[in-house]
């Protein structure tokens, strides 16, 4: 293995049908985030977005939480971890749900928040301490946060630097589900499920399309998405579709 090259359990991937279960793994250390698990992070995106055969992604995190941030220790001795930033900015292309255990807070909310579906257990905690050890949030939680709780809340949450509920989080609208401690990976995985039997290319257009249009004007948004519909409405997709609902059968998609 090259220098370069991630652990490679730090992140683990595995394949249920057309959704790709991602584990953060470095339990031990509340699966803070070094550049190992940088890397694998972004190695598991890539087999999610290079895959035909896949539609969705859930992440999830090995242990008692989804993720506590950084890795202060490796902070202090090397700098921050490489090449998260790429996923952090853009998420993956694929619809990916964050199934959340325990906590998730500082760069292990913007992960979170890089996502596009969250599912927490009913007792977990959100936050961006950062601002309590001399840094602040800069993997997107407080680009991201006003759009999802509002100013006011993000505000609170940056400047005090004090975690929110799993309660606050669902009323807020910061999580889509919540669910008993133990099952989020479970009901992450139903919601993957579900998405994964719609067309591929339809379901990628469509995240694309609420995540990209973000601050547009309509027109801005129109224009937008006519290269996205172009994409679409000429795939083979788009003909098996109606096919499929002509026969009365289950469609077979191909992502072309």
């Amino acid at each position: 293995m090259s220098e370069d090259a991630p652990a490679p359990d730090a992140v683990l991937t595995e394949e249920r049908g057309r959704v790709l279960l991602i584990t953060l793994n470095r339990p031990g250390q509340m699966n803070a985030i070094n550049t190992d698990l940088a890397q694998g992070v972004l190695a598991a995106v890539r087999q999610l977005d290079g895959d035909d055969g896949l539609t969705a992604g859930v992440m999830t995190g090995a242990g008692r939480g989804f993720c506590s941030g950084m890795d202060l220790k490796a902070f202090a001795q090397s700098g921050p971890p490489q090449g998260l930033g790429d996923f952090f900015e853009r998420g993956a292309d694929k619809p990916l749900i964050a199934a959340i255990e325990g906590f998730a807070l500082a760069g292990g909310l913007e992960m979170a928040l890089s996502c596009d579906l969250l599912v927490a257990a009913d007792n977990v905690k959100f936050g961006i301490p950062e601002a309590g050890v001399g840094l602040f949030a800069a993997g997107g939680a407080v680009i991201r946060l006003p759009s999802r709780v509002g100013y006011m809340r993000a505000m609170e949450m940056a400047l005090t630097a004090d975690p929110i509920t799993a309660q606050q989080a669902l009323e807020w609208g910061l999580v889509s589900r919540l669910t008993e401690p133990g099952n989020a990976v479970a009901i992450a995985m139903e919601m993957a499920e579900r998405i994964a039997r719609n067309a591929p290319l339809s379901v990628a257009a469509s995240k694309a399309m609420i995540r990209g249009t973000v601050g547009m004007t309509e027109e801005e948004a129109w224009e937008y998405q006519k290269p996205l519909m172009a994409k679409v409405f000429r795939s083979e997709d788009a003909k098996e579709g109606p096919r499929a609902f002509a026969e009365k059968r289950a469609p077979n998609w191909t992502s072309r």
